[in-house]
This record gives structure tokens, sequence and C-alpha cells, in this order.
């Protein structure tokens, strides 16, 4: 008997449904990848025409209804699919009737993920540079890489974390608020979505202070600064994030300007002229706004003091040596004239004794004197008279002897105490002087 016989056959004594239909489910792209999109077809294939009945149709993930329950498209369209939806899928059809839907053949579907790679870490504001106490905003990203990535971002070379976040999506942002001077360091990032983290490279993060208000002096190389001299003006912030840049001002025009580039101060040297007398001011300003010192004023006298050519400057040594040598001046004029004195008071005595006929130096037999108001005549010592004049080094000595005989009577008595009297009164006048050490004998 021929094959189509037996069909014909068959079609009349079974049920149509069952002999004329078979369900195909299709998956475009039969290999997604995480983040595509995911279109399921449930196709029938029919022997013989099918019957006149709409059909409904649902899709299933693992034995749970994937979209909605019933739909009369044959389509399930899915916008975008992740590793999490790998699984195994069917459609089902239902037609008219209390008879169970058709079930089409499982179908295992593997959504491909694709590993993180360029991993790179960006900062907001852009360049590493962000002002204490603004907001620092690290941004960790890849250029390749599906499903959940998981973002780390770490600080310093012993890579402290500082923060984790797992989402869809190739980027992630971390915020620092607000950025102390402590928060400057290296910072690096790294992302995983289950093949092994890929890392980023080193960026600096420099937290950058402002300058505080800078102090001027100014420094002279006198109490009291004259035309000529050069005044060092010297500009300082304490406070404030290297390179500073000085500008330096007289009465709001600019002098000129100076650089730190490792922080600290600078200085200007100017030579002062006639206008330069006023107010002075320096600036500060390392890019994060600048600061002005309070003024300075400087007062100076027109001109140097002149020095009268017609009286030259004597050394100190020239005025030592002239005083030293008035002093020896002094000194040897009153020796002469205490030299002088003596050899008068001298000439005196001889001529006194020159006149006293008692008196004979010739005479070969002493005699022998009288003293007034004395019981035993006793022979007198003879008289010296020794003077001595000390000056530094010097010494000036004179000595004179007078060998007398005294008589009885009231007048030679008187003389005696006559030269006494004198020999005292030149050592007094000696120690008044204090110019000497006098050797003083008064023999009574």
């Amino acid at each position: 008997m021929r094959p189509g016989l037996l069909l014909f056959i068959c079609a009349l004594l079974c049920e149509p449904d069952e002999l004329f239909l078979h369900l195909v489910l299709t998956a475009r792209p039969s290999k997604p990848i995480e983040g595509s999109s995911l279109t399921l077809t449930c196709e029938t294939r029919l022997l013989l025409q099918p019957p006149p009945v709409q059909p409904q149709f649902s899709f299933f993930r693992d034995g749970h209804n994937r979209g909605s329950e019933r739909s009369s498209s044959p389509k399930l369209q899915i916008p975008t699919v992740w590793k999490e939806d790998s699984g195994t899928y069917w459609c089902t059809m239902t037609t008219a009737g209390n008879k169970p839907p058709k079930q089409s053949q499982s179908s295992y579907i593997q959504v491909q993920r694709i590993p993180v790679s360029d991993v790179s870490l960006e900062t907001q504001p852009p360049g590493g540079q962000v002002m204490k106490g603004d907001k620092l905003v690290l941004i960790c990203s890849v250029a390749k890489g599906t499903g959940n990535i998981t973002f780390v971002w770490y600080k310093g070379h012993l890579g402290l974390n500082l923060e984790t976040k797992t989402q869809h999506s190739r980027t992630a942002n971390f915020e620092v608020a607000p950025v102390t001077e402590s928060d400057s360091d290296q910072y690096y990032c790294a992302a995983d979505n289950g093949h092994g983290p890929s890392l980023s490279g080193l960026v600096d993060i420099a937290v950058r202070i402002p300058v505080s208000r800078p102090v001027l002096t100014l420094r002279a190389p006198r109490a009291q600064a004259e035309v000529g001299d050069v005044v060092e003006l010297h500009c300082e912030a304490l406070g404030g994030s290297p390179p500073i840049l000085y500008q330096f001002y007289h009465e709001d025009v600019t002098l000129g300007n100076s650089s730190a580039p490792s922080g600290g101060g600078a200085s200007f040297n100017l030579s002062l002229t006639a206008e330069h007398s006023g107010n002075y001011s320096c600036e500060a300003d390392n890019g994060q706004g600048a600061q002005r010192s309070e003024a300075v004023t400087l007062n100076f006298t027109a001109a140097h003091p002149q020095v009268s050519p017609s009286v030259p400057a004597e050394p100190r040594g020239e005025h030592l040596t002239s005083g030293v040598v008035e002093g020896l001046l002094g000194s040897l004029g009153l020796i002469t004239a205490i030299l002088l004195l003596c050899y008068r008071l001298k000439r005196k005595i001889e001529r006194c004794s020159t006149r006293d006929p008692h008196r004979s130096h010739s005479s070969p037999e002493p005699q022998e004197p009288n003293y007034l108001n004395s019981p035993d005549p006793v022979q007198l010592p003879p008289v010296y008279e020794n003077v001595n004049v000390m000056r530094g080094d010097d010494v000036y000595s004179l000595v004179y002897h007078v060998q007398q005989e005294q008589e009885l009577g009231a007048a030679e008595h008187m003389r005696t105490q006559v030269e006494n009297k004198v020999s005292a009164d030149i050592y007094s006048r000696l120690r008044k002087a204090n110019i000497a050490d006098v050797d003083y004998d008064d023999t009574t």
C-alpha cells in the first residue's frame, strides 16, 4: 500500500492537532552576550493545513514564566540579557477547547560574559588638584566588560580599601568630601566581573591649601635708611601650597615679582631714590586666590651725611698716641718745676750757711753745736731730702744733702722749721698730683 494512502486513513482516525502540530523554540542570537538583546520564537511546523483556531503562546525559563503569561505572538523580545539569564528555555501553544497545551522541546541558552579590561581612574576636578574643603570624585571605568562589575577604590601603596560597589555599569564613582590635607596621596581602582580583577594606574592627588595673608619685612643696612641704600623687601606667607608667586608694590605700583617653588618667602632688592619714600606691600598667590599684606611705611633722609674735608677724621689709634704724648709732656713739665724748686731751696740753705760766722766747712775741728732748750749739746745728723717721681716705667729721683751745724739761738731754730715746712709742702703737692710715689724724710 502506498504511504500517501496510509496518511489519509490515519488522518480520518486520529485527532488533527496531534497529527499536524509540531513546536520548535529558536533563539537569536544563539549565543547571546551580556548586555545585548535576545529574541525567542515559538515556531509551528504542520504536516497538513492547520485548524482555523487562533493559538496562544507562552515562554518559560527553568520552569518560570518569562514575559506575559499568554500572548498571541509567537515571539518574545528580551532587551538586555545578563549572565544570570542563562538557563533552559521552552515554549507552549494553547488552542481552543479543553485540550492541554502543546510544548516545544527544551533549549539551553548560555549568556556569554566579556571580562573587564582597560580599567582607568579619573578625578573631578581633573588633574588631581583639589582645594582643601572641596569635594573630590574618583571615577573608575572599564573600556570592556559585561555583567555585574565590582569596583574597588584603594589609597596609597599599601592599598587601603576605601569603598566597594557592584553594579550593572562600566563606570562607578566614589566621593571624598570634604577634602583635608591627609587626603594627599596616590589612588587606584580595580574592576572585576567574575574573571579576575583588573587594576587601573596610580593617580596622584594633591590637596592644595590657599595662601595665608603674607607678612612684608623691610631690611635696611642702617636704622635710618638713606638715598642710595639697598633695601631688601622680604614677603612670606606662613601657609599655602607651593609654588607661590610674590608681587611687590610701592604705592600700588608693581616693583617686581619673585617666586618660591618650594614654598616659604621671597625677597626683592630695591636701591632707594628720593621717590621711594612711602608705603610698601606685597601679594602672595598660588593659584587658589591671592592675598595682600598690610602696608609698611618707609621714610628715609635725602642724602648721606657728608664729612667736612677741613676736619679729617682721625683713627682711634692716633687719638690714643696723642693722649699718651700729652700726658708725658705734662709729667715732664711738673718734674722740671719740682727740680727747680728743690734747687732754689738748696741755694737758699747754702747762702744762709755762708752768712753764719760760727760755721766753717774748712775748719779741721768740728764745732759742737748748741740747741735751744737742750741741756746737753748733741750734734744733729745730716738732713737728707729725697724726692722720687714715677710716671709709667720711668723714675726720677732728686737727692740732696745738707750738713748743717746749728747754734744756739732762736734765729737758727726758726730757719730749721722753715726748711722742714718747705720739704713737707713739696711732698703734699706731689701727692695731690697723684703722678708719683714720694719718699719724704722729715728729720727734726
